[in-house]
C-alpha cells in the first residue's frame, strides 16, 4: 500500500485523530532537535491525557534507581510493569499515565511504570540496564505474577528484559513493537510511509539509540528478534496495528515464540496506525484495540489463554 491510499484506507474518526496529533507533533519531527522534539511530544501527550479512573492511586518512587510510578486500585496480586513508547528519545511518566492507569483500573493489576533514561544522553545499553534494574528491585519487592508490557520502544524494551529473564516472567503484553525486525520487507516496505511513523522515523531512532554508531548484531537487549532462543518465553500478546511499518514485528515475534513451543497471539487491527492507544476515547477501532490490550493483561493476569483460535 502506497502513503496515497491511506485517505480512503483510514475511517473518519482515525483521520480526525490524526489531525488532531498533527497539530502538536509536526510533520517534520525528526528534523527537530531534541529538546523541541520533547516538547512537542509532551504538549501532545497532555493534550490528549484522559484523566485517570476515580479508583486509581499512585505514587512516584525509584527502583532500582530509577524513577517510576505505581498505580493501584485495589489488592492485586499481579503486577505490569510497563515500559513507555517514544523512540528511546521522547516519553516519561507523565506521557503514558493515563493509559496506565486505565490498565490498572480494567484489568485489575498494578502498574508500575519505569521511566528509563533516554538517547541521545545515555544510549543503548543505557535504556535496557535501566529497564531490566527496575525490574529486579520490583521483583524484590512483589512475590505475585509479574507481566511486562510495553508500546513501540517500550515493546522493545518489555520484550529484551523478558529474554533474559523469561523464568519470572508469566506473560507479557506488546503494544506495536520495535522488535528488530527485517527492515526490507513486510510492512517496513507497505507502511513506509504511514501517518504517525514512518520508516524513515524509525532509522532516526534507531541512529539516536545507538550514539549514530553500528548497531548491535544478534544482541536480544537491542533487537529481541535476533535472539537464538525463543524457548521458555512466557505467553505473549501482541497487538499491532496495520498502517504502521512496525506491524511485522508482531508477525514475526508471534511466529518465532510459537515455532519454539510456546504461547503467543498475534492482533493487526485494520485501519489504525502507530500511537492509537491515544485515539482510544476518540476512535471506535482504537477503543477495540486498547480492549484487545487490557483483556490480554487480564487473560495473562489470571493465568489463562482464551486465545488457542485466534
Amino acid at each position: 500500500m502506497s502513503h496515497t491510499d491511506y485517505g480512503l484506507h483510514l475511517d473518519d474518526e482515525v483521520q480526525a485523530y490524526i489531525a488532531r496529533a498533527n497539530q502538536f507533533s509536526p510533520a517534520n519531527a525528526a528534523e527537530l532537535n531534541i529538546k523541541e522534539q520533547r516538547a512537542a511530544y509532551n504538549k501532545l501527550c497532555a493534550a490528549f491525557h484522559a484523566g485517570r479512573p476515580d479508583s486509581v492511586t499512585t505514587w512516584d518512587e525509584h527502583l532500582g534507581g530509577v524513577p517510576c510510578r505505581r498505580y493501584e486500585s485495589g489488592a492485586h496480586d499481579t503486577t505490569l510493569i510497563y515500559y513507555h513508547g517514544g523512540g528511546f528519545v521522547v516519553g516519561g511518566l507523565d506521557s503514558h499515565d493515563d493509559v496506565c492507569a486505565e490498565l490498572c483500573a480494567h484489568a485489575a493489576v498494578r502498574v508500575i511504570s519505569v521511566d528509563y533514561a533516554l538517547a541521545p544522553e545515555v544510549v543503548f545499553p543505557g535504556c535496557y540496564n535501566d529497564a531490566r534494574a527496575a525490574f529486579e528491585a520490583i521483583c524484590a519487592q512483589y512475590s505475585g505474577r509479574i507481566l511486562l508490557g510495553g508500546d513501540s520502544a517500550g515493546g522493545n524494551l518489555a520484550a529484551a528484559v523478558t529474554h533474559s529473564a523469561r523464568e519470572r516472567v508469566a506473560g507479557q503484553i506488546l503494544i506495536y513493537p520495535a522488535l528488530g525486525g527485517d527492515v526490507t520487507k513486510g510492512s517496513y516496505i507497505d507502511h513506509a510511509h504511514a501517518p504517525q511513523l514512518t520508516s524513515e522515523d524509525m532509522a532516526f531512532y534507531t541512529a539516536m539509540r545507538h550514539g549514530h554508531g553500528p548497531e548491535p548484531v544478534g544482541d536480544p537487549r537491542s533487537a529481541p528478534l535476533q535472539d537464538t532462543d525463543f524457548t521458555g518465553l512466557p505467553p505473549t500478546v501482541i497487538v499491532t496495528a496495520e498502517c504502521d511499518p512496525l506491524a511485522s514485528d508482531g508477525q514475526a515475534y508471534r511466529d518465532a515464540v510459537t515455532a519454539a513451543g510456546g504461547r503467543a497471539v498475534w492482533f493487526n487491527e485494520a485501519g489504525l496506525v502507530h500511537g492509537c492507544l491515544r485515539a482510544r476515547h476518540m476512535s471506535k477501532r482504537a477503543a477495540v484495540f486498547f480492549d484487545r490490550v487490557v483483556a490480554g493483561v487480564s487473560a495473562l493476569s489470571e493465568n489463562n489463554w482464551p486465545y488457542d483460535k485466534a
